[in-house]
């Protein structure tokens, strides 16, 4: 009967890699975080001012860039922090990859002195190094107290520390401790 060889030749293909061009990677999900600068693993081109509306208003622009969606960020080696938070002076729990190795996955350049910019959605902007991301342990938190942050909220991404276990930071009042970690972060900018 012709359904059941269709039906056994669908079920055969369905175990089978599917073929996607090196581009369409990218078109998994809907990019949470685009970074762009100093990347060596691009996966999607450049800046387009129509697609790219929000980077256009606040004058960003790009000759490539690596978009993660929430499943590529999902899929890195994660952690929890568990700092307490401006908002609520509360200890919370953060997880998600730590921040340099969301930028080696986007095969960025990385020298100690290399400037990091931490862009949200409302256009603010934070500068870091990588020797402080990497002493500070910075993490793009995905999740907070085990679950997906909304955006509205903190999320969905957010760049941040456990500014309680950094003894400069530690011995500055709850709402001085958090002016590099951007919440809703959209953009990361790798200056080598």
């Amino acid at each position: 009967m012709k359904k059941r060889l269709f039906l056994g030749t669908l079920a055969t293909a369905a175990t089978l890699p599917a073929f996607t061009p090196a581009h369409a990677a990218a078109a998994r999900g809907p990019a949470l975080l685009t970074v762009t600068g100093a990347v060596a693993k691009p996966n999607r081109g450049p800046f387009e001012p129509v697609r790219d509306q929000m980077m256009h208003k606040q004058k960003l622009s790009f000759d490539k860039a690596h978009a993660f969606d929430y499943a590529e960020l999902s899929a890195l080696p994660a952690i929890t922090i568990k700092p307490t938070l401006e908002y609520d002076g509360k200890v919370h729990a953060l997880r998600g990859p730590l921040l340099l190795d969301v930028l080696k996955a986007a095969g960025a350049t990385l020298a100690d002195s290399s400037r990091i910019v931490l862009r949200a959605v409302d256009g603010y902007a934070a500068t870091i190094t990588v020797a402080q991301a990497r002493a500070q342990r910075y993490i793009v938190a995905t999740q907070m107290d085990g679950a997906p942050m909304a955006l509205g909220g903190l999320g969905p991404l957010w760049a941040v520390y456990d500014a309680d276990k950094v003894a400069e930071m530690a011995s500055r009042p709850v709402q001085e401790r958090f002016g590099s970690c951007p919440w809703a972060l959209y953009h990361i900018e790798v200056q080598a």
